[in-house]
């Protein structure tokens, strides 16, 4: 079956949408909503008088975008607890002519990382987009200041503020996938065994550990802070893991991250950030929203 040609250019230009869409909204389905709203207002339009595009989804795609991202702030400012995007399945290797390069590689994977989808969360909506458009994806300014509707001048000063918010509030950490793998097998056999001293080993002095469950499943309401906080919780947890879980570690977010399963169905996912061979950093989500998603890991 042959697509019509505007599904056919939609469908090309579905995965740099997306993309775009759940850099900026932290969660698959509203991302997924995003894009679905810009294929309609595609479908509506007269797409012969377009010449550009992509161009011309990205702006549909970033204002729908920014539109719904300020519409949630409001809910997540009553959120129970800590806030963590959702964790996504990745996986930017790829092969061919159109796979990107290693430095694209890289670039796109910290550009969807916990750790910096949590700062843009500090953002503006309009400095978000620009960051997201221009960082992630090397879009030039006059056409983010068109998708926009900014000044070019404007877009860079946006730009240059996002830049600066990220740097000084992005933490520094390891990202060489096979020690950050490594890492997050021992880290995992450690804290399924219940063993606070091997646990404890492998912590740094100032870890953290945050933890997003909206309320919906059991966890801590707090960022824990500490080894021996940190250490201490996770002993305890890991107590409760049965022979019933299956876990699975894949490429999520850029990086390694493991996916518990408990009778098919998602029940927690964590991922370390790592620095000089030690845990610096643990995220765990639970919320049962945000893993429906993961039954494909």
């Amino acid at each position: 079956m042959i697509a019509d040609p505007a599904t056919e250019v939609f469908e090309e230009h579905r995965p740099v949408l997306t993309g775009v869409a759940y850099r900026m909204l932290g969660r698959v389905a509203d991302a997924e909503d995003v894009v679905q709203e810009a294929w309609l207002r595609w479908s509506s339009v007269a797409q012969e008088g377009i010449r550009e595009p992509r161009a011309f989804l990205v702006r549909i795609t970033t204002r729908l975008a920014i539109d719904r991202l300020r519409h949630l702030t409001s809910r997540r400012e009553a959120y129970v607890g800590p806030w963590l995007p959702e964790p996504v399945v990745t996986g930017f290797g790829g092969s061919g002519p159109t796979a990107p390069d290693a430095a694209e590689r890289a670039v796109l994977a910290d550009s969807v990382s916990l750790a910096v989808l949590v700062v843009l969360e500090s953002l503006s909506p309009l400095e978000r987009a620009v960051f997201v458009l221009r960082e992630a994806f090397g879009f030039p300014y006059a056409e983010i200041a068109a998708a926009l509707d900014r000044t070019e001048a404007a877009v860079r000063q946006l730009a240059g503020r996002a830049r600066r918010h990220v740097a000084e509030r992005k933490p520094r950490y390891d990202v060489d996938p096979a020690e950050r793998r490594d890492l997050t097998e021992r880290f995992l056999a450690a804290a399924s065994g219940g063993s606070i001293e091997q646990l404890m080993a492998l912590l740094a002095p100032d870890v953290r550990l945050v933890s997003d469950a909206g309320g919906k499943a059991k966890a801590a309401l707090r960022v824990i802070e500490g080894a021996g906080r940190v250490g201490r919780f996770l002993a305890a947890v890991g107590q409760e893991v049965g022979p019933e879980w299956d876990v699975r570690i894949a490429e999520f977010n850029g990086g390694p991250g493991v996916a518990c399963f408990v009778g098919g169905k998602a029940d927690t996912f964590f991922q370390i950030e790592m620095r000089d061979g030690i845990i610096q950093c643990i995220y765990i989500v639970r919320n049962p929203d945000k893993l429906a998603g993961l039954s494909a890991a």
